[in-house]
């Protein structure tokens, strides 16, 4: 049984929907399509790239799990103070 779950979670993809402020998919050829096998890793990889994004034309990202929403849109611009 345990390898069972070892094998599903080396399954599992992780990955970045990048999306413009009203929800479209932005699917530029010069933007990144990352896939990683933990949650932890993507959002690491976001938390470094996440300007560069954003200086890209990306307003906000959506983490997909195996293509389920996990959670978002999370903008990527700075909180109003």
């Amino acid at each position: 049984m345990a390898a069972l779950i070892l094998a599903r979670e080396q399954d599992m993809s992780w990955t970045w929907q990048l999306e413009k402020t009203d929800g479209t998919v932005i699917t530029a050829r010069d933007l990144a399509k990352e896939t990683w096998i933990s949650q932890g890793d993507a959002e690491s990889w976001l938390g470094e790239h996440w300007p560069g994004l954003l200086k890209s034309g990306v307003d906000q990202v959506t983490l997909l799990e195996d293509g389920r929403v996990e959670y978002g849109p999370m903008s990527l611009h700075p909180a109003p103070e």
